[in-house]
């Protein structure tokens, strides 16, 4: 019997070796709603370069990939801001080592409506309009008039406070202790706020420049009321002198090896670098692209 259990358990043993040998890796990836595309375009295109390790990509917001990391419960966590001292102080309690990876860079746009006259728009001005106790709460408080606005009144679009580029927007534009005024439609994803503004005449909100598109327009940013403006343009991130551009970053536990490793440094390549100019974002770098 006991020759019988042992056969049995070998014959099970090598039957498995071939299995395991083409079983495919899966890395988890999560997070900002800005990087979901490119992640999962970087997913796609690396599929074809190692078939057997596959990538789920999913959104949520950066807080939330964040989150997922501090967790154990994914690989890569994508985001658009910077991990926060409070977060860094949960990952210490749990044993997690957070590194940041840099994988482009972003403008941060400003979008309204297409019929808007609005050409170019002060950092303090955007500051009255959405930050708490604003003063700026119609658009012919900023001496213009929309076309099909009722009232005049703004419709301030944001995203919900999870997301990394809500994050980014208070900190660059409203100021650490400054929060958003009451009223603003706040938003899962980068891609309704576009969506919302198109269809809104009195609405203005920000949102990633990969999200651009023909129905809406973006305002050029002047750091100052009456001073130079920069168009949002992945030259304008690259360079940082768009005022409100962003580092989109990834983040690992610990110094990433093995298949992590890999895929991260498949990213920084040139391959990888082609693949997030293509979805309209800076790459990290000077790339060459076919």
């Amino acid at each position: 019997m006991k020759k019988l259990v042992f056969t049995i358990l070998m014959a099970a043993g090598l039957s498995s070796i071939p299995f395991a040998a083409n079983a495919r890796v899966m890395l988890q990836n999560k997070g900002s709603d800005t990087l979901v595309n490119v992640a999962q375009a970087w997913a796609e295109e690396y599929q074809t370069v190692k078939p057997k390790i596959a990538v789920a990509v999913t959104g949520g917001g950066s807080g939330t990939g964040i989150a997922a990391l501090l967790n154990g419960a994914v690989d890569i966590a994508n985001a658009s801001r910077k991990i926060k001292s409070k977060e860094l102080k949960m990952a210490a309690k749990r044993g997690i080592k957070p590194v940041e990876h840099v994988v482009g860079y972003d403008a941060l746009a400003v979008y309204v409506h297409k019929n808007n006259p609005m050409k170019q728009i002060a950092i303090p001005t955007l500051a009255e309009i959405y930050g708490e106790d604003g003063a700026t709460t119609k658009w012919t408080d900023i001496n213009l008039k929309i076309p099909g606005c009722r009232g005049q009144q703004m419709v301030l679009i944001s995203r919900q406070n999870n997301s990394g580029t809500y994050a980014y927007f208070r900190k660059a534009v409203l100021g650490k202790k400054r929060d958003f005024k009451l009223g603003t439609r706040d938003l899962h994803g980068s891609k309704d706020v576009v969506d919302l503004v198109e269809h809104t005449p009195c609405a203005i909100g920000y949102s990633g420049l990969a999200y651009a598109t023909d129905h809406v327009k973006m305002a050029c940013i002047a750091k100052t009321k009456g001073g130079p403006c920069v168009n949002p343009s992945v030259a304008s991130a690259s360079d940082n002198s768009y005022p409100i551009a962003r580092p989109l970053m990834m983040y690992t536990n610990g110094a990433p090896t093995g298949h992590v490793k890999d895929y991260l440094d498949w990213i920084m390549s040139d391959e990888g670098q082609c693949i997030i100019l293509k979805k309209g974002y800076a790459p990290i770098r000077a790339v060459n692209c076919k």
